[in-house]
């Protein structure tokens, strides 16, 4: 049995975990995020493949509590508006019984503009959210309980979620890492806390992702590490040295996993080197028909190691 990192995990998040445990070096769950409700990217694999994803990603930005609609471009505007509702989605999905991940680009808590998930738009400290008394804390806090009620009903319905909040923690982009990977650790550190301890969104499986070592959560705050990686467009890899360095932020066997990616991995290579990425995600829009030809789409669909909606197993 694999260990959760929260010793009150549902039954139903267990047994992904457990699955995916077993899964290493045996194939791998292929992955695609949608941003919107149309979905194109799932109608394109559809189109291409005769397959379904096994995993489905969706944005939560546009829940995001504080968006500066006044002083955004027209951009960021059309944007939010595309991916409202994508949780009616993610329920349509979950009624599917295909696995379930969030990404979320938090428009920072205060003092945002445009796209404020970026800290380029922002002059919020990260640092001090984690200061007790501070405005910056107390809309920290404000934001993540409005977003755990969103949550809940999941939790109630004993969906389990693959949860991968503050992705990209190496780098300096977004305001949560923006002020260094140790900031970033501990507002993870809060989330998980607040999520588990005083919501009880033990449905949430939790997916750290970033290679940084120095940054590292710790494997008692999560279940799942994993990382970000795109390689140039119609190259296809096992991406054994990217795996290679993530196993080294912890001695813990955890499950691994890429986040999200440009072009598909190689399945063909992966069935022969078995690195034991247990899904990837390919990001949306036009990426994966950008990126991805649609032979090396139809191959990996198709492939007796890939796991796509028809293969894989009641897990809740």
């Amino acid at each position: 049995m694999y260990k959760t990192s929260n010793p009150n995990a549902s039954e139903q998040a267990r047994n992904v975990l457990n699955y995916l445990a077993d899964l290493r070096g045996r194939g791998i769950v292929l992955g695609q995020h949608t941003q919107t409700c149309a979905q194109e990217e799932l109608a394109y694999i559809r189109e291409v493949t005769g397959k379904e994803p096994g995993l489905c990603g969706f944005e939560l930005l546009a829940y995001s509590p504080n968006i500066n609609y006044s002083e955004s471009t027209k951009e960021c505007l059309t944007e939010v508006e595309e991916n409202k509702n994508t949780l009616e989605k993610a329920w349509e999905w979950a009624e599917r019984k295909g696995l379930v991940t969030f990404t979320w680009h938090w428009f920072s808590p205060l003092y945002g503009t445009d796209k404020s998930f970026y800290q380029k738009n922002t002059v919020f400290d990260a640092r001090l959210a984690l200061q007790e008394g501070s405005p910056e804390r107390q809309a920290f806090l404000n934001d993540m309980d409005a977003m755990a009620e969103l949550l809940k009903p999941f939790c109630e319905k004993r969906v389990p979620i693959l949860w991968r909040p503050f992705h990209e923690s190496e780098g300096q982009w977004f305001w949560w890492s923006g002020q260094g990977p140790q900031t970033a650790r501990g507002l993870w550190q809060d989330m998980y806390n607040r999520f588990t301890k005083v919501h009880g969104l033990d449905n949430l499986i939790w997916v750290w992702n970033s290679p940084l070592a120095q940054g590292y959560v710790g494997d008692e705050y999560c279940d799942v590490i994993s990382r970000d990686m795109y390689l140039p467009e119609f190259t296809y890899s096992d991406y054994r040295e990217y795996y290679d360095e993530l196993v080294q932020i912890t001695a813990a066997k955890k499950i691994t996993a890429l986040g999200e990616t440009g072009p598909l991995p190689s399945l063909a290579q992966l069935a022969r080197t078995q690195i034991p990425w247990t899904w990837f995600m390919t990001w949306s829009k036009g990426i994966c028909r950008e990126r991805t030809s649609r032979e090396e789409l139809y191959a990996a669909y198709n492939s007796a190691y890939g796991i796509t909606l028809d293969k894989l197993p009641a897990l809740y």
